[in-house]
């Protein structure tokens, strides 16, 4: 299993804020579903941060999400490793399959790959 990206996801009510503030930075919003919203480095584009006021169908926020190449092999570790699933592997309608993990510092991280 190959993990391409990893992306902080910030709890957020101020978006709009934070794109200008990051856009300083030389972030440029790169996704927008009104719940979440995702900011890239244009020359660096797996440099990423995403601010959520709310995830559209999970129960939590993710502190983080990491970005496999089999999201289904990592649902097994995970799973097989005895750690506890926050959220089931899911197929969602913006075309991620993705599950929430918990790991040992508390932290819920959203597992996940584009289908």
């Amino acid at each position: 299993m190959t993990v391409r990206r990893v992306v902080p996801n910030i709890q957020s009510e101020a978006a709009q804020d934070s794109r200008e503030f990051y856009g300083r930075l030389g972030f440029e919003e790169v996704m927008n579903h009104g719940w979440i919203m995702t900011l890239a480095s244009p020359t660096s584009p797996a440099a990423q941060i995403s601010f959520m006021t709310r995830d559209e169908t999970a129960p939590v926020i993710p502190d983080m999400s990491v970005e496999v190449d089999d999201v289904d092999a990592a649902y097994a570790a995970m799973r097989d490793g005895g750690a506890e699933i926050v959220h089931p592997l899911t197929d969602e309608e913006w075309g991620v399959r993705r599950f929430f993990v918990r790991d040992p510092n508390g932290r819920v991280v959203n597992v996940l790959a584009h289908r």
